[in-house]
């Protein structure tokens, strides 16, 4: 992923456009939306086809929308955080990066496997990666790409998986290459430039291998999708020429224009691999992430309404032609760039690209900079915590955009200045399907077998053949669904990749009747099931809330943590104690007054505290249980029972006030009714 220009300050952009979308995206969004986010044979089989078209969707609650972050392995950005750590260690920091995904409601990951012409699976290819164990060639132990590909599907996340096309090394000595290294048996595929070592993309049998080198992938793994980067001929540097000449001299036939070669080479391995993915796995996706200019409009009258570097004159990349030619299934341009941005301004580029990917059936995915956000020395419009959350109001104007990816997944869980969190409560409230390709038929409409109420939630299983399912839930007895139902994400509760369910949110008072649908490979839903109500149940009550949770609340004292192994979903947060008030809370609405356990749950830690006071908001007066969480962590641990009283308060707080030393920590609560 590359960086980009930075200068000038914002514009009064913002405000046009907030009230543009107060006028234009909460009305005209809405109705021409429903009939796209509709499946056909939903409407059909509801028998009311119609009525799809008089459903109001809500724009902040998309049905449709790829939400996904890049991981990154070269150099150790993101994972592994370093070389050689242990197989345990490497895993555990990938399941802590998946569990990111899911907590922040993405629904997909793009991690990279192939950054400098090696591997992370045992490639018949090319070597294991440094990047796993510190030498090239290492075996790190087992299978990283296998892994990615259970633990990624295990939370239901799609998994594209990256290959940088032509970068063999971020050094120029061939010698530091392992001996059996492609890039050294054949010398001649190889060039140096910008003290860096690239493939040579003129050179027939150098493309063959590198799409050789991808489809051993794709045919021995579960993938998702093929994702490339930016990455084509190397960035230019100024002094510097491509050493190619030669290879221009041999291959360029009928090209009077090393440029056009150049482009040509690049545009024939875009084609050529996009064909032999789908000759293989028609339902895997396959994208790519190019620079976000294609041209200057000064250059050509095609190009945006920008004046920064051209990807189509600079690195040979005709991204635009790759839509075109309908070559991808989607196109996630690096838009770097903040609203307003003279050069390059983010709106005026969403708006180019939705242009470009009109009519075409490819999928438009932004590229957003979350490695700007709060980052000092960046322009001032990145100091603001809502910039990223105002793109995202720019893409509703804009029905093509079809998604977001983030760069990167550390960032992503750094959220500084709140930059994610202000995005995810404004636009990510609700779980959203993957976009859909394809156009063939959807699954059958499952079948629920089962809805009973629990100690924990409402329990769902059903029968179907898919890929995936959406579990949709209606307040109250529905006696038919109606389309509406299902025209955004409202309703939709989750997505998984198992035929059961639990919905632990569910509360104890009232009805509510559930639907589920079935995705296949392509993301084509069907009709939903028959609606199953589950009625009220006065002695089941259970709710969990996790410190990621809208419901708990803390001051800036607290810091967050995904350290221990023992933690309660992604994180946990924690606190030195203070000789003051300020407690960490968790709200809960509870369905009626009665008597309830409460438990809690925290990792151990022989630096964590030994008397940590926890306070229960009980009918008559708060009371304090002090936990030594030293001990007994990673399970749920009883307070006791308590008589609440009903309503949504704060019922369960972490105080600091304590005389022992070690950190306080506040991670999740369970309240059950007894």
């Amino acid at each position: 992923m590359t960086a980009a220009p930075r200068t000038l300050s914002r514009t009064p952009l913002r405000i046009l456009l907030a009230l543009a979308l107060t006028i234009v995206g909460l009305v005209v969004p809405a109705a021409t939306s429903a009939a796209t986010e509709l499946d056909t044979s939903l409407g059909t089989s509801l028998g009311a086809p119609a009525m799809v078209a008089a459903c109001t969707t809500d724009p902040a609650t998309p049905k449709r929308q790829l939400r996904a972050m890049w991981i990154s392995t070269v150099a150790n950005i993101d994972w592994p955080s370093r070389t050689g750590l242990s197989v345990s260690a490497q895993q555990a920091e990938l399941r802590a990066w998946l569990d990111l995904a899911v907590s922040r409601r993405m629904n997909a990951v793009m991690i990279q496997v192939r950054p400098t012409a090696d591997a992370f699976w045992p490639s018949p290819y090319e070597p294991w990666s440094q990047w796993l164990t510190g030498a090239q060639g290492r075996d790190p132990g087992y299978d990283p790409l296998a892994f990615m590909v259970a633990e990624a599907h295990a939370r239901n996340l799609e998994l594209h998986a990256w290959f940088n096309p032509y970068r063999i090394a971020n050094h120029a000595d061939p010698s530091r290459l392992t001996s059996t290294h492609p890039a050294r048996v054949h010398p001649d595929w190889r060039f140096a430039y910008d003290g860096k070592l690239y493939y040579n993309p003129g050179i027939p049998e150098v493309r063959t291998f590198i799409e050789d080198a991808i489809m051993d992938a794709v045919s021995r793994y579960d993938i998702d999708g093929v994702h490339l980067d930016d990455y084509f001929y190397p960035y230019p540097v100024s002094g510097e020429t491509i050493p190619d000449a030669t290879t221009f001299s041999r291959y360029g036939g009928g090209f009077t224009d090393i440029g056009d070669w150049r482009r040509d080479n690049v545009n024939r391995l875009v084609r050529e691999l996009g064909g032999r993915v789908h000759a293989a796995k028609p339902w895997v996706a396959f994208g790519i992430s190019p620079f976000g200019i294609w041209r200057n409009s000064g250059t050509d009258p095609l190009g945006s309404r920008t004046s920064g570097l051209q990807s189509y004159d600079a690195i040979y990349a005709d991204s635009r032609l790759w839509v075109k030619q309908g070559w991808v299934d989607y196109i996630a341009p690096q838009i770097y760039w903040h609203i307003g941005y003279g050069p390059a301004a983010y709106e005026v580029l969403t708006a180019w690209w939705s242009d470009v990917v009109r009519g075409t059936g490819v999928h438009l995915v932004v590229g957003q900079a979350a490695y700007r956000v709060g980052v000092s020395g960046q322009d001032a419009a990145w100091q603001n915590p809502a910039e990223l959350s105002d793109h995202l109001y720019d893409n509703r104007r804009h029905p093509e955009v079809a998604g977001d990816v983030y760069f990167s997944a550390k960032d992503v869980r750094a959220d500084r200045i709140g930059g994610i969190s202000a995005l995810v409560s404004a636009h990510y409230s609700r779980p959203a399907l993957p976009p859909a390709r394809g156009t063939g038929s959807a699954p059958a409409a499952p079948t629920i077998t089962s809805a009973t109420r629990t100690s924990t939630g409402v329990a769902l299983s059903w029968q179907a053949t898919g890929a995936s399912y959406a579990i949709y839930r209606v307040a109250g007895a529905q006696q038919e669904a109606d389309p509406c139902f299902f025209a955004d994400a409202r309703n939709l509760l989750a997505t998984t990749g198992k035929t059961t369910f639990t919905d632990t949110t569910a509360g104890a008072s009232g009805a509510h009747t559930y639907y589920v649908a079935a995705l296949d490979r392509w993301r084509r839903e069907s009709a939903p099931s028959a609606g199953r109500t589950v009625t009220d149940s006065p002695g089941a009550f259970s709710v969990v809330i996790d410190n990621s949770d809208p419901s708990f609340t803390a001051s800036s004292a607290w810091g967050t943590s995904s350290y221990s192994g023992q933690r309660y979903g992604a994180d946990y947060r924690f606190a030195t104690p203070v000789s003051a008030s300020d407690p960490a809370w968790f709200t809960a609405a509870i369905p009626d007054a009665g008597t309830y356990r409460v438990e809690v749950r925290h990792p151990a830690d022989p630096g964590y505290n030994s008397a940590t006071p926890y306070i229960v908001a009980a009918d008559g007066g708060n009371r304090v249980v002090n936990v030594d969480q030293r001990t007994a962590g990673g399970q749920w641990r009883s307070l006791g029972t308590f008589t609440l009283a009903a309503g949504t308060y704060k019922v369960v707080g972490v105080s600091r006030w304590t005389s022992t030393t070690g950190y306080v920590i506040a991670d999740a609560v369970r309240i059950t009714r007894v």
